[in-house]
């Protein structure tokens, strides 16, 4: 059986992302991350504008899914269902290329500020998808937004244990994990009444 190999799009991000942890975000260029793939500068252009590309790939389809799995709730289905549903959705989604990439993704972003920075804004563009698609199922404002944000912090805290290197064992899958941190989560929040 012939094993897996990454796409030119995958070992193009790989690249980017261990050179940024390396020599910092600012000194890495294209043709560096393109020759670390060994690919060439014009198959970087392919697939992405610019560098800063590589780092938002995956947000417009993580927040397409999770706005997707929160449509397809049932009715009837409360917010908090509703974004569970979403949660769902994203992750499973997620494949073990995308574990392997929170290590590196980690390591770029702590290193440098703008990619900080960058992260936050993916963050709000996730809140924003999922509130969004609360209210299209007649959610009030404040209640999808509260919603949205608990969401997000479930999507990140499950994501950064699935990637957890430390794990030496089988993690599983995805939505095991942001399934587990939003029941953490609303507990926390029925605690604070």
């Amino acid at each position: 059986m012939p094993r897996w190999k990454p796409d030119a799009r995958q070992r193009l991000v790989v690249a980017a992302l261990g050179l940024f942890a390396e020599q910092g975000y600012d000194d890495t260029t294209v043709a560096q991350i393109a020759e670390r793939a060994g690919l060439t500068r014009s198959t970087f252009f392919r697939h992405f504008a610019d560098k800063r590309e590589i780092l938002t790939a995956g947000q417009e389809a993580l927040s397409r899914l999770l706005a997707e799995g929160i449509d397809e709730a049932p009715p009837d289905a409360s917010p908090l269902t509703a974004v569970a549903a979403g949660l769902e959705r994203a992750s499973g989604e997620m494949t073990s290329f995308n574990r392997d990439l929170g290590p590196l993704l980690r390591a770029a972003i702590d290193a440098n500020e703008e990619l900080r920075n960058r992260e936050a804004l993916k963050s709000i563009g996730m809140a924003a998808a999922i509130a969004d698609a609360l209210r299209r199922r007649g959610v009030a404002e404040p209640t999808a937004r509260v919603a949205a944000e608990l969401g997000v912090l479930a999507f990140k805290l499950g994501y950064t244990r699935w990637a957890d290197p430390a794990h030496d064992e089988d993690p599983g899958e995805l939505a095991t994990h942001t399934r587990a941190a939003f029941e953490e989560l609303r507990g926390a929040v029925a605690g604070l009444h």
